[in-house]
């Protein structure tokens, strides 16, 4: 399978809903956009990183894991965005110390958000690209608002099908049994939003 190059185009917000934004990824070589649902603490990291000018008076997550492999020699040298799921993106993050190459799996947010502090490249597969590309149409007689309203939203269109169960489930029939074995599933698939109903569940019947 063939890699395709990404680069960052920017980070959007819902204007629906508090707390929801997408990383949007742009093929280099080509005009499909990748957009990836995103929590609130990475897109703060991801948004500082691109910032470069700006300095948190201590270090974030991310910043403290380059600090420590710059310590110890340790290099990112790219990351892979290699399978998709059920709308969840997995990736891996290709290191390197003593010229042994090794590879860790990571979230995509926080692969990325590695990627930009060791200036690292960004792949993802042709099949996964052409499973989730999607093209971003702005008129280009327009301003850079337009294009801004426009990615947003696209985020409200992505927080309507990814991050709300449609339908939302109704957990109070289940066993509490039940409830434990779709709590492990929905943690495993990153599935946090559904995760987060199904603890409220458990947590009324204790």
């Amino acid at each position: 399978m063939s890699l395709v190059r990404l680069n960052i185009k920017g980070i959007s917000y819902s204007q629906t809903q508090n707390g929801a934004y997408a990383l949007i990824l742009n093929e280099v070589d080509g005009e499909r956009k990748l957009p990836i649902v995103i929590g609130a603490f990475e897109a703060q990291s991801i948004a500082i990183a691109l910032e470069k000018e700006i300095r948190p008076p201590r270090p974030l997550t991310h910043d403290l894991f380059k600090n420590f492999a710059d310590r110890f020699d340790i290099v990112v040298k790219q990351v892979i965005i290699h399978k998709l799921v059920d709308g969840v993106f997995f990736s891996s993050l290709i290191c390197e110390r003593d010229k042994i190459e090794e590879i860790i799996d990571a979230r995509t947010s926080d692969a990325i958000a590695l990627a930009l502090r060791f200036e690292a490249p960004i792949f993802t597969y042709k099949n996964i690209l052409d499973k989730a590309g999607i093209y971003l149409k702005v008129n280009p007689t327009k301003d850079d608002e337009s294009e801004s309203t426009e990615d947003s939203v696209l985020v409200d269109d992505l927080m309507a099908s990814e991050l709300e169960p449609s339908p939302r489930e109704n957990y109070a029939s289940k066993t509490l049994e039940e409830l434990e074995i779709l709590l492990d599933e929905a943690v495993t698939n990153e599935d946090y939003e559904k995760a987060a109903h199904i603890r409220d569940e458990i947590s009324k019947r204790k």
